[in-house]
């Protein structure tokens, strides 16, 4: 398996390497430390720039000396550019089956950068991506699984059930009823006038069995691999967005689970909308599973 770490001087490069050297990887793992000299802060002053890509392969190559250290191969990378292209370039190139890049980066306030940097990670990642925040390993080790029975999300789930994990990890699954809404009185109304009361009855009846089914089908996944299944509601009702990260928060999860697009397959569009939201607003690490063809479902535990 090869893992695209991307580091910096930020502390959420520690929570990165916590998630590493505490986790459980199978023997041939590979990892790449990158480090991107963002050549855009040096515009004014290009007399710098050697010295920030020296001072960026100080950093990967500490870093890659502690996952050493740890007992798995890993060795240091620089890139100059911009991290918002370079991060995924370099897994392209590289054929990574993974990203693990921090919540927020150097000298930007979390949320603002995960938008411009990690965000864009998320949106052009030719696999899956892992935005590691800060939690405690205390366990058991929780897990959200959110699935909206898209082809997508059976192909996360059947990746997560092959992977390794802690012992008395507990899985979550989750699939939302996401219904038609009107955004007011008059579009309600509107609605109202158009479709007949048994066909809004219908797609009621839809979303549900749907939800239900993708519960189902992920449960059978996790169960034929053993997988701890925590009991409770699997199928609310509401915005997708919404419940997942209330969810997540009050369940105490320390990972939530998401595929890369939603059941109509549209991905970049719904990475905006369900993922990517996810992803920027959750208390906990967010992974983004997009399968392909190298990942052979051999994922660390966290």
């Amino acid at each position: 398996m090869k893992v695209l770490v991307a580091v910096d001087s930020s502390p959420s490069s520690n929570s990165i390497l916590d998630v590493i050297v505490t986790g459980t990887w199978p023997s041939a793992t590979t990892f790449c430390v990158l480090n991107v000299t963002d050549l855009q802060r040096f515009e004014r002053l290009p007399a710098l720039i050697e010295d920030a890509e020296r001072e960026g392969y100080r950093i990967a190559e500490t870093f890659a000396r502690q996952v050493s250290k740890a007992g798995y191969q890993a060795f240091p990378e620089t890139s100059s550019g911009h991290p918002r292209s370079e991060i995924s370039g370099y897994a392209k190139d590289w054929g990574a089956d993974l990203i693990l890049v921090g919540s927020h980066g150097h000298g930007a306030v979390g949320r603002f950068l995960l938008g411009s940097v990690a965000q864009a990670v998320l949106r052009t990642a030719p696999c899956s991506v892992e935005i590691v925040r800060p939690t405690s390993h205390v366990p058991p080790f929780k897990i959200l699984f959110a699935t909206d029975g898209s082809n997508c999300s059976i192909a996360a789930a059947e990746l997560i059930a092959a992977q390794p994990w802690p012992k008395e990890s507990l899985f979550k699954i989750l699939s939302v009823e996401e219904l038609m809404t009107a955004a007011n009185q008059m579009d309600a109304a509107s609605l109202a006038a158009i479709y007949p009361a048994s066909l809004l009855e219908e797609l009621v009846t839809q979303a549900h069995d749907w939800a239900r089914s993708s519960v189902c089908r992920t449960k059978y996944i996790f169960s034929r691999a053993d997988l701890k299944i925590a009991d409770g509601d699997s199928t609310p009702i509401g915005d997708p967005r919404a419940i997942i990260l209330d969810t997540a928060k009050s369940w105490g999860a320390h990972l939530i689970v998401l595929g890369s697009h939603g059941r109509r397959g549209i991905d970049r569009f719904l990475m905006g909308s369900v993922s990517e939201a996810v992803a920027i607003h959750a208390h906990c690490s967010v992974r983004v599973v997009r399968p392909n063809p190298s990942e052979k479902g051999d994922r660390h535990a966290n």
